[in-house]
């Protein structure tokens, strides 16, 4: 693949302006802080955001406003995703504070098509928009055809692991070979786990977390904590039950470093190599390159995960009593077209929700220099024909979800799997009552 992309090489630098882009402190909008017209005419549209989105880091609103210099925008970044839906709700409950534009992430989506809609513009008449995946677009799409946003990035997923780390365990190092260990079975993948475990000598876990093995797992199936009808089926659903029951095998058999992503440690961990392994989806490789850090660029590689899934992905909405409606229309079809996904992959690797974009060689044939190579569009790529075409979201996801996390670490933590289930079952009936 001499002519694919390079990406992660080195560390991407937005290349914002003051003058241009203003970050906005806290989280706030709409009314008080939605957009307007400025005293020299020009239309200033907000933006609520979080995450690692790509889109401010990535200098595509500098490029917007420069081929529209009668637009200015102001965009706000949240950098947790939990503290950004909570400020969130509250404000599309209190009818103040929205920005025109704000995100919205996969597990929240169902939520707010359900109950918030109103709040939200119908995107669905917006032009050229019909390069989304359609299994994408459904789920921000209502019962009577309303569209609530129109997607950034999906989440195909991958396993990471460590080069360097295997070859000390006696396992092969080729990524190839690697995902022929575990070909088409999580229980494989738990197994190779307990052979790094005898081979290896040293302090590092075979895996990060129970909690991502779990996701992982549950994330490959169109069912998961609801069904179709709405209704929670978590209790009896036998994904769940397969998945639980792995993932607190390998937490029992000592097989994790006891983290959950993105939650305090697991940075630490990346730095100080800890695990030797991790399920990621294509967004996790920007952040997982930042958080190891040069000193372990090379040593990670990326391998075909046991079986598709998808984890994670978002949305762009733009408010319904946002005076530049309009005006952020615009301007949310243009971040999520195909051009402007590909732009954003190639700068940090979150992979587009475009169909179109997936088909371009700028997806297909980018490879990760970090990532000591790995022809990253070719293995996620793969992945994103493996996920579902139907995904079931319920109006909870993302809070069971959390709350699933805790519960396995609970088992890391010594609780057994049966009280850590129980306490688990409790939280959520509460939270979803």
């Amino acid at each position: 693949m001499g002519s694919a992309r390079k990406l992660f090489g080195t560390r991407v630098v937005a290349v914002a302006s003051a003058a241009a882009l203003t970050l906005v402190a806290g989280c706030s909008g709409g009314g008080d802080s939605g957009g307007g017209k400025t005293e020299d005419g020009k239309t200033v549209i907000t933006m609520g955001l979080f995450g690692v989105m790509g889109i401010k880091e990535t200098g595509l609103l500098e490029k917007y406003m420069e081929e529209n210099p009668d637009i200015v925008i102001k965009a706000e970044i949240a950098g947790d995703e939990q503290t950004y839906y909570t400020a969130l709700q509250t404000r599309l409950a209190a009818g103040s504070g929205l920005k025109d534009i704000q995100g919205i992430e996969i597990g929240r989506a169902k939520e707010l098509a359900d109950t918030r809609a109103d709040k939200f513009a119908d995107l669905s008449g917006v032009p050229d928009t019909d390069h989304f995946l359609p299994w994408k677009q459904s789920q921000v799409t209502t019962g009577d055809g309303r569209v609530i946003g129109l997607g950034t990035d999906i989440g195909p997923m991958a396993v990471c692991y460590r080069k360097d780390m295997f070859e000390k365990a006696g396992l092969p190092t080729d990524r190839e070979e690697v995902a022929e260990l575990w070909d088409g079975d999580w229980a494989k993948y738990v197994e190779v786990g307990k052979d790094f475990k005898d081979g290896f000598k040293g302090d590092a876990a075979y895996m990060d977390s129970a909690s991502g093995l779990f996701n992982a797992m549950i994330y490959g199936s169109s069912e998961q904590f609801y069904d179709r009808n709405g209704e929670l089926i978590y209790q009896d659903n036998p994904v769940i039950k397969d998945a639980w029951e792995l993932a607190t095998g390998a937490a029992r058999d000592g097989l994790t470093a006891k983290l959950r992503q993105f939650q305090p440690g697991w940075d630490p961990g990346l730095a100080n190599s800890s695990f030797a392994t991790a399920v990621c989806p294509a967004w996790m490789l920007a952040h997982i390159s930042e958080k190891a850090g040069e000193a372990n660029k090379g040593k990670w590689d990326v391998a075909k995960a046991p079986k598709g899934a998808n984890w994670g992905g978002s949305f762009l909405g733009v408010m319904e009593d946002s005076p530049v409606k309009e005006e952020a229309k615009k301007l949310v079809a243009w971040l999520t077209a195909p051009e402007q996904q590909e732009h954003i992959f190639k700068e940090i690797g979150n992979f587009p929700s475009s169909a179109k974009a997936l088909e371009s060689p700028a997806v297909t044939e980018a490879e990760s220099e970090y990532f000591n190579n790995a022809p990253i569009g070719e293995v996620f790529g793969a992945a994103a024909q493996d996920i579902p075409d139907e995904q079931v979201l319920g109006p909870k996801d993302g809070t069971i979800k959390d709350t699933f996390s805790q519960g396995l670490q609970l088992v890391e933590q010594g609780k057994s799997p049966a009280e850590a289930w129980e306490t688990t079952d409790e939280r959520i009936r509460k939270a979803v009552d």
